[in-house]
């Protein structure tokens, strides 16, 4: 894929960058270098390769998933305008 001056200037427009008729040959040059380099990537032999989530391996840290209410109930719901055992109070919207 390569990138000429038209396109250099409808990404500045979508991006909402102003870029003056002296740099668009400049960005050109650079846009066509970074889709250069991001299609070297794409002949590289990945088989085998697991995807990582770090260069160095490492374990995530795990806890137990418990489920608790958080006894904070009446904090909760202290500032609410209407409340009923524990739950807010909503206007009935449908009939």
């Amino acid at each position: 894929m390569s990138v000429d001056a038209a396109t250099v200037k409808r990404i500045a427009r979508l991006a909402r960058i102003s870029v003056s008729e002296e740099d668009v040959p400049h960005l050109e040059g650079e846009l066509n270098a970074i889709l250069a380099f991001v299609e070297e990537l794409g002949q590289v032999d990945v088989e085998g390769v697991e995807p990582m989530t770090s260069v160095t391996p490492m374990a995530m840290k795990m806890r137990e998933d418990g489920v608790t209410d958080g006894d904070k109930a009446a904090d909760i719901v202290a500032n609410a305008p209407a409340t009923e055992d524990g739950f807010f109070l909503v206007p009935k919207v449908v009939e």
